[in-house]
C-alpha cells in the first residue's frame, strides 16, 4: 500500500517527466510540423496537466492508463528522426510497439512504422493555402482558433484574412475580443494584438487582415497578397450555388466551402463518409451541418453491420442565435418564443442531408428538432429499425471498436460513464459521442445516444473537409495495417 509520501513523490515524477515533454512536442511541431496527440487529443501547446489527464484519459479507450515512462522516450525518439509534416497518435503507436515490436529497439521500430516520413524534414515540396473566412461569428471564430493551432511550421492551411460587415467604430478591438474570450469554449491559448491603422489581428503570430465588405463578388484579396484562396462562408446568406459563386468573382479566390447544408446539386460532405468524392474540379463545396456530421458516421457503421430498415432522428439541440432571447417577432414558427426560457419544437433537414451522405439510407429517416436552454453541445437520439437483430452489449461494443479501429475514429467516439453530462463533452474533437449506457437494443429495435458539441466538434470536420479540398492532409500515423483494414471490412460487415 502506498502511503501519502511516497504516493506524492510518483506524482512529482510523473510531473517532471511531462515537464519534460513539451519542448519536444513543440519542436517536433514547430520545426517537423508534426502533430502529436493521445487517442485524438492534441498535445500541441498544452500544459504539463493537461499532459498527465490526455495520458489518463487514455484509460477510457484502452481500459489502462499510459505510462509517461513509455511515452517520454518515445517522443524523444521521434525528435531524433529528423522527420517530416505528420500527424502522429503517441498512445496508438505505444499500443502497436509493445504489441507488434518483435524484440526491435523502440528506434528501430519507430523508422520502419514511419519510414514515409523519416528523414523528411523540410524536404520534398510542402505547399500552403491561403483560408479566408468569410463571416466571423460562432464557427468562424472557432475555425480561427482551429487553424491558428494548425499553422505548424506555416505549411497547410494558412489563415489570411476575415471578412465582416463593420458594425461599430472599434469594430476590429470587438472583433479580437471575441477571438480572445469565449464563454463556452473558455480563452484563447496565447496572444493577440491589433493593429488599428492596418486592421490586422495577430494571433500567435498570425496576422489576419480584417476586410470590410458587404459584397463578396468585389473584393480584391490580391491586393492583401492572397492568391487561390479557399474561402469558407460561415455567413450562411447563400446555400445555393448561384448565391456562393459571388465568392468566385473576386479576385484571388479558388474554391468555396460552405459552412451549412447547401441546396440543389451542392455536395454536402461529410468528412469520414464522401470526402473523396470532392474533386479538383469542384470550385463550391458544402460541410452539411453539425447534426448531419453527427449522425451520419453513426449510421453508416449501424447500416453496413446490422441493415437499417428505417428510423426517426430527434434531436435535443442547443439554442443557437437564430432564436430570439425573448419573446419578439421571428419569421420562423416558435423561434420568436424565448430561446433562454423554453424547449422549442422545430424542423431539423439533417435527417434528409444524410442521404446525400449516405444515398443507401434515401427514404429511410424522418427526423425533429427540440432546441433547449443551453448555449453548446447537443443530443441525438437514434430509433432504429433493423434487418438484423443485436443487444446492448453486442452493438456497444461494436461501435467501441469502431471509434478505436476504423476509418471512422476520427468521427465516432464511445463513453460508458454513468455521471457525464452535456457540458462534459465541450471541446470534443469526434463529431459524435455514443453514449453506451443510454443504448437500448431490442433484437431488431435499436435506440442510441449521440452527444455531440454542435460548435467545436463540427469546426473539426469543417478543417477536415478543408484539408481535403487543399490536399495538405498531414500523413497520419500509425496506419492501419493489412489486417487491422481487414478486420475492421469484417466488423462493418458483421462477419465477426
Amino acid at each position: 500500500m502506498l502511503t501519502s509520501d511516497s504516493s506524492f513523490n510518483t506524482w512529482m515524477g510523473r510531473e517532471a517527466l511531462a515537464e519534460a515533454m513539451i519542448p519536444v512536442i513543440g519542436r517536433l511541431y514547430r520545426e517537423n510540423n508534426v502533430v502529436t496527440s493521445i487517442h485524438g487529443r492534441s498535445l500541441i501547446n498544452k500544459s504539463t496537466m493537461n499532459i498527465l489527464k490526455a495520458h489518463r484519459f487514455a484509460r477510457r479507450i484502452s481500459k489502462d492508463e499510459l505510462l509517461l515512462e513509455e511515452t517520454a522516450p518515445l517522443l524523444q525518439t521521434l525528435a531524433q528522426l529528423e522527420l517530416g509534416p505528420a500527424a502522429i497518435d503517441v498512445a496508438r503507436l505505444n499500443e502497436k510497439f509493445k504489441a507488434e515490436g518483435g524484440g526491435a529497439t523502440l528506434e528501430e521500430f519507430l523508422r520502419a512504422e514511419l519510414t514515409d516520413v523519416v528523414g523528411k524534414r523540410g524536404g520534398g515540396h510542402q505547399t500552403s493555402t491561403d483560408v479566408v473566412l468569410y463571416g466571423f461569428g460562432r464557427i468562424g471564430r472557432l475555425l480561427a482558433r482551429l487553424l491558428i493551432e494548425k499553422a505548424g511550421g506555416g505549411h497547410g492551411l494558412r489563415l489570411r484574412a476575415i471578412v465582416v460587415r463593420r458594425g461599430s467604430d472599434n469594430d476590429l478591438a470587438k472583433r479580437a475580443s471575441l477571438l480572445r474570450r469565449d464563454s463556452v469554449h473558455g480563452p484563447f491559448e496565447g496572444t493577440i494584438r491589433i493593429n488599428e491603422a492596418a486592421n490586422i489581428i495577430t494571433a500567435n503570430g498570425v496576422q489576419i487582415q480584417v476586410i470590410y465588405s458587404d459584397n463578396p463578388a468585389t473584393i480584391d484579396y490580391t491586393a492583401y497578397g492572397i492568391h487561390d484562396a479557399l474561402v469558407v462562408d460561415n455567413t450562411g446568406r447563400w446555400r445555393d450555388a448561384d448565391g456562393l459563386s459571388q465568392h468566385l468573382q473576386s479576385k484571388g479566390v479558388a474554391r468555396v466551402l460552405l459552412t451549412a447544408p447547401g441546396n440543389g446539386d451542392l455536395k454536402n460532405i461529410v468528412h469520414g463518409i464522401n470526402h473523396d468524392s470532392i474533386l479538383k474540379s469542384d470550385k463550391i463545396v458544402t460541410a452539411a451541418s453539425c447534426t448531419t456530421n453527427a449522425i451520419t458516421p453513426v449510421l453508416k457503421a449501424i447500416n453496413d453491420k446490422y441493415g437499417v430498415v428505417h428510423g426517426h432522428v430527434e434531436t435535443v439541440h442547443s439554442f443557437t442565435n437564430d432564436q430570439n432571447l425573448i419573446d419578439n417577432f421571428h419569421k420562423g414558427d416558435r423561434r420568436g418564443r424565448s430561446a433562454a426560457l423554453n424547449m422549442v419544437i422545430t424542423e431539423t433537414g439533417a435527417a434528409k442531408a444524410v442521404t446525400k451522405a449516405l444515398p443507401e439510407l434515401l427514404g429511410k429517416l424522418t427526423g425533429s428538432s427540440i432546441r433547449v436552454p443551453t448555449p453548446d453541445v447537443s443530443l441525438a437520439i437514434l430509433n432504429l429499425s433493423l434487418e438484423n437483430g443485436t443487444t446492448k452489449d453486442e452493438v456497444n461494443n461494436f461501435l467501441r471498436e469502431m471509434s478505436l479501429h476504423s476509418d471512422l475514429r476520427k468521427q465516432i467516439d464511445y463513453i460508458d460513464s454513468p455521471e457525464v453530462v452535456s457540458t462534459d463533452f465541450v471541446g470534443s474533437r469526434r463529431t459524435g459521442i455514443v453514449d453506451g449506457l443510454a443504448t437500448i437494443s431490442n433484437d431488431k429495435n435499436l435506440i442510441l445516444y449521440v452527444w455531440y458539441d454542435n460548435e467545436f466538434g463540427y469546426s473539426c470536420q469543417v478543417v477536415r473537409v478543408m484539408e481535403e479540398m487543399a490536399g495538405v492532409n498531414r500523413p497520419s500515423f500509425p496506419a492501419m495495417n493489412v489486417v487491422e483494414e481487414a478486420m475492421s471490412v469484417l466488423v462493418a460487415l458483421g462477419s465477426v
